[in-house]
């Protein structure tokens, strides 16, 4: 009787050659060679029947059934590590890899104590952290998680509520003392107002106020606006050139310390939610639910059963 899965070796082979990116790293990383790389994707193509990489003498590129036939051997790879654990006993010693991209507003002020108790608690996690204020693709950049800032879009992801994070109206005391202080919605149209615009639009965000009970989405006409970074608008205000809206997170310290002071407190009570999402189609890792269990944590956010939620259709 034939093996029916003795290809498995060669397929390990090519998940290892789309994480080095070559077949001199790949042969590295497993102690071989490269002919002995290129051989066994020979033989994966040929049982198939599609090409998986495209090879060059100077580079090397994945195609789009090589990305999908990737993203399912690593699903499938991640069950039967999970299946070995439980077997032997360790389910608790959570090992392997985790990519995780996140916003810089959530790399800078939520993540590092998050990930400080998530490593000494899985010392055997490899944390890979790409912090970046654009949406990556987590199918093909080969990211198990991500967090996002808003409303998710139906996309096929499946996304977990980490928190819903308050907002407030900021600015410095020196430009108070040149300015003044805005006592209504109306004063705060005359001030210098520091805004971000959105990558996904082009457009300034609108800020996120209530007033009177009733929730408004109020444009500022910004005398200064920010891209890419929206932590940008926070060092501006804190110099003094103008209001911005921020989350209480980022700007709670500056606060206490008095760099910053908070502006018609009864326009609050709006706030943004940040969530984590994976891909719809494939089970997360032992390592990637153990992290995100750690992220929900810190949110006090609902337990898993209630949690997940698909953010569209697969």
């Amino acid at each position: 009787m034939a093996r029916r899965y003795g290809h498995l070796g060669d397929v390990e082979i090519f998940m290892a050659v789309a994480e080095h990116g070559s077949l001199t790293a790949a042969a590295v990383s497993l102690a071989t060679t490269p002919s002995v790389i290129s051989r066994a994707l020979g033989r994966l193509e040929q049982r198939l029947g599609s090409q998986l990489l495209r090879r060059t003498t100077r580079s090397l590129s994945i195609t789009d059934a090589g990305q999908l036939y990737l993203e399912q051997s690593l699903a499938a790879f991640a069950l039967i590590d999970d299946a070995e654990r439980t077997i032997q006993g360790q389910a608790d010693e959570v090992a392997g890899r985790v990519r995780l991209s996140v916003p810089t507003t959530y790399a800078h002020y939520r993540l590092p104590p998050l990930l400080d108790t998530f490593t000494r608690r899985y010392r055997q996690v490899r944390v890979e952290l790409n912090v970046a204020n654009r949406n990556v693709d987590l199918v093909a950049e080969g990211f198990d998680l991500a967090v996002r800032l808003g409303e998710l879009p139906d996309s096929g992801m499946v996304a977990r509520k980490l928190e819903d994070a308050p907002l407030c109206l900021v600015a410095a005391p020196a430009y108070l003392a040149r300015a003044g202080t805005p006592a209504s919605l109306d004063d705060l149209r005359r001030h210098a107002c520091v805004a971000f615009v959105m990558p996904s639009t082009g457009r300034v965000a609108p800020w996120l106020l209530r007033d009177g009970g009733a929730d408004l989405d109020w444009s500022a006409t910004p005398r200064i606006t920010v891209s890419d970074d929206v932590l940008g608008v926070v060092s501006l205000a804190a110099h003094g050139l103008g209001v911005c809206q921020s989350y209480d997170f980022i700007v709670r310290e500056r606060l206490a310390r008095g760099e910053l002071v908070e502006l018609l407190p009864q326009l609050r009570g709006r706030t943004r939610a940040f969530s984590a999402i994976h891909a719809g189609h494939r089970r997360p890792s032992a390592a990637a639910r153990a992290l995100m269990e750690v992220l929900a944590e810190a949110g006090q956010g609902p337990p898993p059963a209630q949690a997940w939620a698909r953010t569209g259709p697969v």
